[in-house]
């Protein structure tokens, strides 16, 4: 039976131990749809490169083409350590894949090795075993300025199309810091006063607490959005399309880009991504939030995630190398 969550095209054309696989993660360790998706992409492309690397399709073949349902046991027994090298080679080379989406992938591969060698027992040895993942250096985030923001915010135009929706998600991304499918996820059953509840990362429950900026644009949006005709399956969700369906991250991403241009803040770098990451610092920089407090309110399971917004405040830098009682 497959997870209520992945549909049968989900799981056309893959190897039969992939599939049992990506079922495990969603029913047994109840991963996230959008995690499940990302590792079935993944392990394909793995396999597709694996099919190529051995000579068992045309060389000249689109790499999408190569068929992979037909990978057996007897293959996947087969892979050698040297082998996951050359995949992770192959994406960083002929794919130009970053340290972190490499990084990913080994997460996937090792991942679906260690089920297969202590879950299914179809393998003596685990190959993935020692596969190391490739180091990622800490970048600063990038984010809007406290200026920079409120030149968003003051960008809405009662002219515009959606006006009270889109300046609501925008007001929700820099006050919060939610993550784009936790807004995408919002229902309104959810709201209790100034409490959110949402559905975070890996599937798991987390409360947002509301300020009045977004309680005040919730509530001027919920006008617009009662005059919205809306599908019965979507009755609940807070953010509506066109479609008359829940919002999705695409649709967000739109969003965001549209008023990133319209307030001249630059060529649309800032995705919903860089204004979680402007919440953030604005809350470490402005707030005196406590690095713990700022885990909580992100919902980061390792603080270590949490500690990239220790790096931005380069006014207390500066000011900490000034207070030095040598500098007179």
């Amino acid at each position: 039976m497959k997870y209520l969550m992945m549909t049968s095209n989900d799981f056309k054309n893959i190897p039969e131990r992939l599939e049992e696989f990506l079922n495990y993660l969603s029913v047994i360790k109840g991963k996230s749809h959008n995690t499940v998706a990302g590792y079935k992409l993944d392990l394909s492309m793995f396999f597709r490169f694996l099919k190529l690397y051995k000579g068992l399709c045309p060389q000249n073949l689109d790499f999408n083409e190569i068929i992979i349902a037909d990978v057996k046991d007897e293959f996947i027994k087969g892979i050698k350590l040297a082998d996951l090298y050359a995949f992770l080679s192959f994406v960083e080379n002929a794919r130009e894949n970053s340290a972190y989406a490499r990084a990913r992938k080994v997460a996937a591969i090792k991942s679906f090795f260690r089920y297969l060698y202590s879950k299914t027992k179809i393998l003596t040895e685990n190959p993935a075993a020692d596969l190391e993942t490739p180091k990622i250096s800490k970048r600063h985030p990038i984010y809007l300025t406290l200026d920079e923001s409120r030149t968003l915010l003051n960008t809405f135009d009662e002219t515009y199309k959606n006006n009270k929706r889109d300046f609501c998600i925008v007001t929700l991304f820099l006050n919060c810091g939610m993550r784009l499918s936790e807004l995408c996820s919002i229902d309104i059953s959810k709201i209790k006063g100034d409490i959110l509840t949402i559905i975070g990362k890996g599937n798991k429950e987390r409360t947002v607490y509301l300020n009045n900026a977004c309680l005040n644009a919730i509530s001027d949006y919920m006008i617009e959005r009662g005059a919205m005709e809306v599908l019965e399956a979507h009755k609940d969700a807070l953010f509506i399309t066109s479609r008359k369906t829940r919002i999705n991250k695409r649709t967000v991403e739109k969003v965001v880009e549209k008023y990133i241009e319209v307030a001249g803040l630059g060529n649309n770098k800032y995705t919903p991504h860089k204004l979680r990451h402007t919440a953030a610092t604005l809350m470490y920089k402005y707030g005196n939030v406590d690095i713990r407090s700022l885990q909580e309110i992100l919902g980061h399971e390792n603080i270590s995630t949490t500690q990239i917004y220790t790096h931005v405040d380069e006014d207390r830098l500066r000011n900490a190398i000034n207070s030095n009682p040598l500098n007179d």
